[in-house]
């Protein structure tokens, strides 16, 4: 009587976490929502919501004051609000599988040398080709941030220990170091280029036009899907190499292709935004403080909490020194670094 009591009552008790698990996400999409809707308002101009509802629908009219309402909605706000939303989305899925793959709870995208890779990319095409245009150099950030990420991986799967998170761990520091070397030598010796690395370094998701947006989400789209495909796989990969292995997982191939997601989904978003600290680092630990450890709910969850808080940044960034902006890549950092300095001071790091 005792054990069919117990049974009948496991299904019930995981229907009940499900059912709580999917109104917490469904809470975080609203909230984005809002911030989407805020975002598309507030600025070094305040707009009522309906002077945002004209400029996103309203057909052209030779008012003056609509169409500069217009302009700034469709050209400058809804733009940087959908960079936002992708590059925020990318940084929480790519923060939480870098813990999942290296089983390590500090880690962050820029481990895998993505944020090094792209910087350095940057500052060598405008020293040597002259770019000043984002959209001119925003795809060889790209390729250097996706070149630093396989030299990483490289590096890390030969050897003795290859494969081992802590060997990955470690090439992506080496590359790291020498590349952010590489990056200031190259800066110092250049103007130009310096006064660009200083503008791109802050991480802004101002300024950037669907022409490049686009692109970058098919980019972050794949990275998804190659992160979808893998969750089942982490979540035994996190159980220890052993036990997974026994259980049927293929562990060489599940961590290349999570690797590879990580890559592009982080490679993508930096080359848009520039290098944005923390994010990925503290929407992981928020979402496994939500879910738990189960990688098939905490990636959904950290996904939605990336996207809100890049863009509340964003916004937060429009807010604070008005009629200027501040980057919201700093303002991520601003909100970051307390974080963490709270979870090592609390001891709260958890195995990921």
């Amino acid at each position: 009587m005792c054990t069919t009591a117990v049974e009948r009552s496991a299904p019930r008790g995981t229907t009940d976490v499900r059912r709580r698990r999917a109104v917490g996400l469904g809470m975080l999409v609203l909230l984005l929502l809002i911030a989407g809707a805020v975002s598309l308002a507030v600025g070094a101009r305040a707009l009522s919501p309906g002077e945002v509802w004209h400029g996103l629908f309203a057909a052209p009219e030779p008012d003056r004051r609509l169409t500069e309402i217009r302009l700034i909605v469709q050209t400058v706000r809804v733009p940087r609000t959908v960079l936002a939303v992708v590059a925020g989305l990318a940084l929480g899925v790519g923060g939480a599988l870098i813990q999942g793959y290296t089983r390590n709870p500090i880690a962050d995208t820029g481990l895998l040398g993505v944020n090094a890779g792209a910087s350095f990319a940057v500052v060598s095409v405008i020293a040597v080709f002259g770019f000043a245009d984002p959209f001119q150099y925003v795809w060889f950030a790209f390729v250097g941030a996706a070149v630093a990420g396989v030299v990483v991986f490289g590096l890390a799967s030969i050897g003795r220990g290859a494969g081992n998170p802590l060997t990955l761990a470690l090439a992506g520091q080496g590359v790291t170091v020498f590349l952010a070397a590489m990056t200031t030598a190259v800066a110092l010796s250049d103007q130009k280029s310096l006064n660009a690395l200083r503008f791109w370094n802050a991480g802004s998701v101002a300024g950037v036009g669907f022409g490049v947006i686009w692109p970058v989400a098919a980019f972050v789209a794949v990275g998804l899907v190659l992160a979808l495909v893998t969750l089942p796989a982490l979540n035994l990969l996190n159980l220890g190499d052993d036990v997974a292995r026994g259980l049927g997982v293929h562990i060489a191939r599940s961590r290349t292709i999570g690797i590879v997601a990580v890559t592009l989904l982080a490679g993508a978003a930096t080359a848009a935004c520039g290098p944005i600290a923390f994010l990925g680092l503290m929407v992981a630990h928020v979402a496994r403080y939500l879910t738990g450890p189960d990688y098939r709910w905490l990636v959904p969850y950290a996904a939605v909490l990336g996207a809100v808080v890049l863009l509340v940044s964003d916004i937060v960034g429009r807010l604070v020194v008005r009629p200027g902006e501040l980057d919201a890549g700093v303002v991520v950092a601003v909100l970051g670094a307390p974080f963490f300095a709270a979870l090592v001071w609390r001891g709260k790091f958890k195995s990921a």
